[in-house]
């Protein structure tokens, strides 16, 4: 008799550790997916000279359905703590580029986010943005134009963990 309780716990164990381990990458197939649809996270923006890391831009919801970023690391060789926006003509004119916001107002469409608009600190310029997902939600492409989507560029982004 006891070394049939035995066995039963032995059992009741493994059954325990595999019930464990399916709920474990249940979760984590369900925070991928949830990932996948949507911009919010961290994401590793592009240096549209050289192709080198420039930034991290974190994306959240503002509350109101609306996503909004704001740069939160600068990666660039030459990047500076103090770095300021010397170049913008609005109210984010000399202010600190780390931990400004430079994306506002995107808003969910059919096929992806669109209707907002995106800062590039560089050259102190704001344009029209949308943005999609793609590759399981690991690459974001943002689209800042003038007018039409037609008149613009496009960067990749990576969704950083």
């Amino acid at each position: 008799m006891n070394r049939i309780t035995g066995r039963t716990a032995a059992f009741a164990a493994r059954a325990a550790t595999q019930l464990a381990l399916a709920g474990a990458l249940l979760g984590g197939a369900i925070v991928a997916h949830a990932q996948g649809d949507t911009p919010i996270g961290v994401w590793q923006t592009v240096d549209d000279h050289t192709g080198q890391p420039k930034a991290l831009v974190q994306i959240a919801d503002d509350g109101n359905g609306e996503l909004s970023g704001k740069v939160i690391k600068g990666l660039g060789p030459n990047d500076k703590p103090e770095r300021r926006c010397t170049e913008c003509t609005d109210a984010r004119k000399d202010q600190l580029i780390l931990g400004m916001t430079i994306i506002d107002g995107m808003k969910k469409t059919d096929d992806g986010w669109d209707g907002g608009h995106i800062l590039d600190p560089e050259n102190g310029k704001v344009y029209r943005c949308k943005m999609h997902v793609e590759d399981g939600g690991q690459k974001l492409v943002v689209r800042g134009y003038l007018g039409i989507s037609l008149l613009g560029r496009s960067q990749t982004w990576t969704r950083q963990q």
